[in-house]
């Protein structure tokens, strides 16, 4: 897998994408990670890939001719799955859309920054447009990150115990059940029994009935899927 990166900001991707999992995936050629940037194509001699807007609206606007440009460079290279564009008015991330991003093979993902992009990449250029929360933030790094993160850590590899991605919450549009560790008793705080009675089946109807517990008392509307 190719994940392409574009941003005006490139110094904000060294160290989520450079350590833990997708710093290991990397490492041992499970996914290529490109970080550009778009000011390798900006306009004049100060490289600007910003501007006023038309309407006069307060906040800059990231111009077309970068982001087309350097999307036609990587295009000529190679065929792309998903030009997505991270935005707060985007669809909603989850872990079904971090599921089918993982399955592709060369993903793209523009980071908007100030006020926003010229909307002719959004019409012409991008196609997906994806959000990681009802929020804004000030830029689209921190996101395209997060959606890096989930999509690099469910390629097979990427783990060291490639099951445990299948218990994780959300998966089953459900929370998980709660997890310990060794010591089995600290200062008078206990884990449950049956997680200590050695019983496959008796700990995976705990997990489940805790699972189910957990989501109807903490997300609801999940059950509703």
């Amino acid at each position: 897998m190719r994940i392409d990166i574009l941003t005006v900001v490139p110094e904000l991707l060294d160290s989520p994408l450079g350590h833990s999992i997708v710093g290991r995936a990397i490492k041992k050629g499970l996914v290529e990670i490109h970080v550009h940037n778009l000011r390798k194509y900006g306009i004049g001699p100060r490289k600007n890939v910003d501007d006023y807007s038309y309407g006069g609206d307060a906040g800059m606007v990231m111009m077309i001719e970068p982001v087309y440009r350097m999307i036609n460079e990587l295009k000529a290279e190679r065929d792309y799955d998903e030009v997505i564009f991270m935005t707060p008015d985007g669809e909603q991330f989850s872990q079904a859309v971090a599921n089918e991003l993982s399955l592709k093979g060369n993903i793209i993902i523009l980071c908007g920054h100030y006020k926003g992009i010229d909307h002719r990449i959004r019409e012409h250029l991008v196609t997906r447009e994806i959000t990681i929360g009802d929020y804004v933030l000030s830029g689209g790094e921190i996101p395209a990150a997060v959606v890096t993160d989930a999509i690099v850590r469910l390629i097979p590899g990427a783990l060291t115990d490639e099951t445990s991605a299948l218990s994780d919450s959300f998966q089953d549009d459900m929370l998980s059940a709660p997890v310990y560790t060794r010591p089995a008793s600290f200062n008078g705080w206990d884990v449950p029994e049956v997680l200590l009675s050695g019983d496959p089946k008796k700990i995976q109807a705990w997990q489940d009935e805790q699972a189910l517990e957990r989501t109807a008392r903490l997300r609801p509307e999940l059950l509703k899927k």
